[in-house]
């Protein structure tokens, strides 16, 4: 493991991988502690933050995947940007079903899912995990996705083994 890829990569994806690596540790204290307090609404407004720079920033990366430089990762920081808006309008409306609904799955499908996708080969955090291109990425990306599945799917499972 070595911090050169991330020391050598451009401002907007250090200012990215920062502000997803503040998002995935403030991400469970928001998520679940107790509700309505002091912490919870300040850990989470700092994880708006978080995610909000991180989709910003995605927009100042330069996608490899067409020749405008738009890509589909790009969709998840627009997607992410919505949601971020959408989450807080239902916590003033009081809505806090929705707004648990929406940040939960902000941060399981805009924080792991999407994160999984910078382990493909060539990217930074693989650079950064494995050196240069290293297929073990690949690992990484299957192991998110299938813990995500596993979220997913084994509760229904479950429903279904005592039904």
């Amino acid at each position: 493991m070595t911090l050169l890829p991330f020391l050598s990569a451009p401002l907007p994806v250090q200012l990215h991988i920062i502000a997803a690596v503040f998002a995935l540790i403030l991400g469970p204290f928001a998520l679940y502690r107790r509700r309505r307090d002091r912490t919870h609404k300040v850990v989470g407004y700092l994880w708006v933050i978080a995610m909000t720079v991180l989709a910003v920033a995605s927009f100042l990366i330069p996608s490899h995947f067409t020749p405008i430089g738009i890509g589909p990762l790009h969709g998840f920081a627009v997607l992410t940007l919505w949601s971020l808006w959408s989450g807080i309008n239902a916590a003033i409306a009081r809505d806090i079903a929705r707004h648990e609904a929406i940040f939960r799955s902000l941060f399981s499908n805009g924080l792991i899912i999407a994160g999984a996708f910078t382990f493909l080969p060539g990217r930074t955090m693989n650079q950064m995990l494995f050196g240069e291109p290293s297929q073990l990425g690949w690992v990484v990306i299957a192991a998110l996705l299938g813990l995500v599945a596993l979220r997913v799917f084994l509760p229904q499972l479950r429903q279904r083994a005592w039904a």
